[in-house]
């Protein structure tokens, strides 16, 4: 079989390019002639922070593995092309057996080498109101390095990011425990004081997860976690871009305190997202696809994951952030 040609200009180093590939890219060379209007090549996007899509959810342990296929489809169809598929708050045996069919999932299918590894979000958070977000209360709990290691039995060592809040007293041995297993810990729906974000730094945190969101709808001028989390020049930090979530000057500052090079682009899609507007299912949780574009629990105004396209996050960080596409 000939292998297909595609002619784009490289949208990280400028200038036009020639793939050619079959199953796998087999050339890729500089194209000299110049050429206008050819359309933008680049890698597939990678997404740290996916609870479910196109109607599927992620964090039920029933979820058919045909339904996880056509998610992932369809997100590779946005330009997603890995995945580290999420898990957030529960009780413990659903979480275990979320991840153990998520797990099987990504062994089974054709479609599963998509999902790099897996993202368990909580059960180690904050339990007050505003940053424990949509997540159940009735769940939270405080960080056990043993329940850690049963998420690693169920997946064969592939839980590649856990996000806890750092004002456990438990949290820097844990946070420790799972960096040397060479786990990237993040901070996130947190109400933590200095101390603490900084004792977790200390531990071996290394990014915030959706910074900006997960939060206190008041808090004081300074200081505060959002403040302590930018000035922290080992974190780097994630954001979901969909122009609700955070607003356009938060955004812009943040990125700016980052830097590009340590801000990260995720969506929190959950099982709205690339479906039509109506009810779905967050684990145990109804959640609302609004007209507008929002996720909110059922009945509720309170965010509850994204239905963003990451194409569509690339676009609203030009648009909101004033980033070129480079």
């Amino acid at each position: 079989m000939m292998p297909k040609k595609c002619f784009g200009y490289d949208a990280f180093r400028g200038g036009n390019i020639l793939l050619e590939y079959d199953a796998t890219i087999q050339l890729a060379d500089d194209v000299v002639e110049p050429a206008a209007g050819l359309p933008h090549i680049a890698a597939g996007f990678i997404d740290l922070q996916v609870n479910g899509y196109d109607g599927v959810d992620y964090n039920s342990p029933d979820t058919p593995h045909e339904d996880i296929a056509r998610s992932i489809r369809v997100q590779i169809a946005a330009g997603t092309t890995r995945l580290l598929p999420t898990v957030i708050t529960g009780s413990r045996e659903g979480m275990i057996g979320s991840l153990k069919n998520l797990y099987a999932a990504k062994r089974a299918l054709r479609e599963g080498v998509a999902m790099e590894g897996f993202h368990v979000e909580g059960p180690h958070i904050a339990a007050e109101e505003g940053p424990r977000g949509a997540h159940p209360v009735q769940h939270v709990r405080p960080p056990d390095v043993d329940e850690y290691r049963r998420w690693q039995e169920a997946t064969d060592g592939l839980v590649k990011l856990v996000t806890l809040a750092p004002e456990w007293p438990e949290a820097p041995a844990y946070i420790e425990a799972l960096v040397r297993d060479g786990v990237t810990v993040a901070i996130g729906h947190t109400a933590a004081q200095r101390e603490h974000i900084q004792a977790a730094v200390s531990a071996g945190a290394t990014l915030s997860t959706h910074l900006g969101n997960g939060a206190h709808s008041v808090l004081p001028r300074h200081p505060n976690y959002l403040w302590e989390q930018l000035a922290e020049d080992r974190l780097n930090a994630d954001f979901i871009g969909d122009g609700i979530h955070i607003g356009q000057s938060f955004l812009k500052v943040a990125i700016r305190a980052k830097g590009v090079e340590r801000s990260i682009l995720v969506t929190d899609a959950s099982a709205p997202a690339g479906a039509k507007p109506g009810r779905y299912m967050l684990g145990d949780q109804a959640v609302d696809l609004t007209e507008d574009d929002r996720v909110v629990l059922a009945g509720q105004t309170r965010l509850a994951g994204s239905a963003l396209k990451m194409y569509r996050g690339v676009e609203n960080l030009m648009k909101l952030a004033g980033l070129t596409l480079e």
